[in-house]
């Protein structure tokens, strides 16, 4: 499930003030990242069953590995999990509606946090 609209797929942010915000909002980065892209997962286990809230991201300028990187924000998605395959964001997905809310007020307090610090 793509969120369109968030605002967040317009922002370029400097990567550590990025990872900074993402991390106070639940958003894991771990290993998810080469040299010039990024990825945040927020997980969550529910009854239904497990989905991650996803944000990407690229360098467009500097390097991640260096820590010293200008990252242009995607569209931020929702999938969900399914073992042993993967993650699946497909719109025949069944996403309940007290998730996508959820996911929502998260999209939309990381929007406002990153406009500070936005180029």
């Amino acid at each position: 499930m793509k969120f369109e609209n968030s605002g967040i797929e317009s922002i370029k942010v400097d990567l550590n003030n990025l990872d900074e915000v993402m991390d106070q909002n639940g958003m894991v980065r771990a290993g998810q990242w080469d040299y010039e892209r990024v990825t945040y997962d927020h997980k969550f286990q529910i009854k239904e069953g497990t989905y991650y809230l996803r944000v990407q991201g690229y360098a467009i300028e500097g390097d991640v590995g260096a820590h010293d990187a200008v990252i242009q924000l995607m569209q931020p998605i929702l999938g969900k999990h399914y073992y042993p395959h993967g993650v699946e964001y497909g719109e025949d997905e069944y996403f309940p509606e007290h998730l996508v809310k959820q996911c929502k007020q998260i999209l939309e307090k990381i929007n406002k946090e990153l406009a500070i610090f936005a180029e």
